[in-house]
């Protein structure tokens, strides 16, 4: 079965908020929970995302925030915590790694956190069994695929466009698709404007999708309470999680 990641902004409108929303979209179908952590300029996220982080951060957002949701969701929905590498670097890595193990989180999404650049931090987190994701964009060349992907592990995720999440740009993958296939074995996950219009076709010979924005916005949406926001959002991934795998 394909499995549907879900991404929601930690601490957006509140933490209590989060508990029960993560909870909530396990119940719905979702496998595995992106906590997002909130940053001043998330700069692969779109306007969507990028507003639920100035409101989180506006809110009073504070690190702490991120380790006591965890505290109490990754014991029952499998998580990983998405943020930039600001706040890991400044806060300490460690300190992440520490706090991940002591709550059950299973790795990290660092977006701006080049291959390059990831060495050290790939093998901490190999070290303490837990994964950091790597990132394939469609304009990777095969050689580089193959040096991103081969200490790859939980997933790859496949960037669908070069641009920002949730702006609904379409590119054709399937040449990058059979690259990453070819030399490696790590489920596939494609993430950057899956949506309930999209996720079908985006989802074709891959392992799954993730889904950012199209929970984000809804979280939004002054219109809806706390309790509709929620229906609103279970709805959503279970229609996502269906057309996956119909």
């Amino acid at each position: 079965m394909k499995k549907l990641v879900a991404y929601i902004t930690t601490g957006y409108p509140d933490r209590d908020f989060t508990v029960d929303c993560a909870l909530a979209l396990k119940e719905a179908g979702v496998d595995i929970l992106e906590l997002g952590i909130p940053f001043s300029d998330p700069v692969a996220d779109g306007p969507v995302i990028e507003s639920a982080n100035l409101k989180a951060l506006q809110n009073g957002f504070r690190i702490d925030d991120l380790f006591e949701v965890s505290s109490q969701i990754a014991d029952k929905i499998d998580t990983l915590w998405m943020g930039y590498m600001n706040p890991f670097y400044h806060k300490g890595f460690d300190l992440f790694i520490n706090k991940a193990k002591e709550y059950g989180v299973n790795g990290f999404i660092i977006p701006d956190l080049p291959h390059e650049e990831s060495s050290q931090y790939r093998s901490l987190c190999q070290e303490n069994d837990l994964h950091l994701i790597s990132f394939v964009a469609p304009t990777d060349s095969k050689e580089r695929i193959k040096t991103i992907t081969e200490d790859s592990s939980k997933f790859v995720y496949l960037v669908a466009y070069a641009g920002i999440t949730g702006s609904g740009a379409s590119e054709d993958l399937s040449n990058v698709i059979s690259d990453i296939k070819d030399v490696c074995d790590t489920p596939i996950y494609i993430g950057f404007g899956v949506n309930q219009q999209t996720a079908k076709e985006k989802s074709k010979n891959l392992d799954g999708v993730i889904v950012g924005s199209a929970f984000v916005s809804i979280m939004l949406d002054d219109d809806l309470d706390y309790n509709e926001k929620i229906s609103k959002m279970q709805h959503l991934a279970s229609n996502i999680k269906e057309q996956i795998n119909e």
